[in-house]
């Protein structure tokens, strides 16, 4: 079935075109009795103003368009609903793509947000390269969640990598662990400052180091495990809970329990963590409230009401549940 245009709801209503044009971008100059014509109409046909169309008609959007880099993540899930609540209150629509975190594939992404006409846009821990995020700004507000820039037209949002890899090494070290690995995010964003984080605070502990490279995926953890199964820790800080939850995975198949004989720590507090089946100890990073900044960033952006970056780093927590423990407990 063909949709239904503004000429279909026009010849149904009696009116011009125009007319029903300017009901629909709520034009203060139409009487109430022909406005209501229009929308009945409107609504009889099944009639929605199409989002780009009507960009591209009145040189303004009312949509944000957002990149996730794993869809299978939960943490961006968390994100997005606090950008959708934000967004959708100040009357905007959200359009989401996914770039797989593969650059190509994230450039062809972007581009396809950006073919949308978008108020602004939302990457969420993008791996493209700063050049095309560059170039994506001067085309639209942009705002980076998990990861940094330099960029003067680009905003951040972040939590203190350092400061939560920290606390989680600390717990251990309180229950009496002094043999801790952390499965690192690899090339990802916000891998580098968990790893500076951990590699200090073993340093501040009189600790040895052990760096095992990973990724911010379950099969990466579960992986990184295997490679450490010949001489294992007795703990292991992974680089977020999806990471964790693999390694957890792969020691259990080894035969080793978690906490008794390894106790593990993720990153990020997803609703993942909180199952009761998991009950993953994790470093918290306020999900919502990374959506809810961005979205307020890009709004900000949008009415002109500024033009510095801001740069907005908040500060983790530790969530202490079952997998950690003493050692050997």
């Amino acid at each position: 079935m063909l949709r239904p245009t503004m000429e279909d709801v026009a010849v149904r209503a009696g009116v011009s075109r125009a007319l029903v044009s300017l009901v629909m971008r709520g034009s203060p100059r139409v009487s109430e009795q022909r406005r209501a014509a229009v929308l009945k109409a409107a609504e009889e046909l099944g009639y929605s103003p199409h989002a780009m169309a009507r960009a591209l008609a009145s040189r303004t959007s009312h949509v944000l368009g957002v990149m996730v880099s794993d869809l299978h993540n939960a943490f961006f899930a968390e994100v997005v609903d606090g950008l959708d609540e934000v967004a959708r209150d100040r009357g905007f629509d959200l359009i989401i793509n996914t770039g797989g975190r593969r650059p190509a594939r994230e450039r062809r992404a972007l581009a396809g947000l950006l073919s949308f006409r978008p108020a602004g846009l939302a990457l969420l821990s993008p791996v493209v390269p700063s050049a095309d995020i560059g170039r994506a700004a001067a085309q639209a507000p942009v705002v980076l969640v998990a990861r940094s820039s330099r960029l003067a037209a680009v905003d951040t949002v972040n939590d203190d990598g350092e400061r939560g890899i920290t606390l989680a090494v600390e717990h251990l070290v309180s229950l009496g662990h002094r043999r801790i690995a952390h499965l690192d995010g690899g090339e990802g964003t916000q891998a580098a400052p968990r790893r500076r984080g951990y590699l200090a605070a073993m340093a501040a502990s009189g600790l040895a180091p052990r760096v095992v490279a990973s990724e911010y995926t379950d099969v990466a953890g579960a992986r990184a495990v295997r490679e450490l199964l010949a001489d294992p820790p007795t703990a292991i800080v992974s680089c977020n809970d999806f990471n964790a939850v693999g390694a957890i995975s792969a020691l259990e198949e080894a035969g080793l329990r978690v906490p008794r004989d390894v106790s593990v720590v993720g990153y990020d507090n997803t609703s993942l963590a909180a199952l009761r089946h998991v009950s993953l100890t994790t470093v918290d990073q306020p999900r919502n409230e990374f959506g809810r900044l961005a979205a307020e960033a890009l709004l900000q952006r949008v009415r002109g009401e500024r033009e510095e970056p801001v740069r907005h780093l908040l500060r983790p927590s530790l969530v202490v549940r079952s997998t950690t423990a003493p050692p050997g407990r």
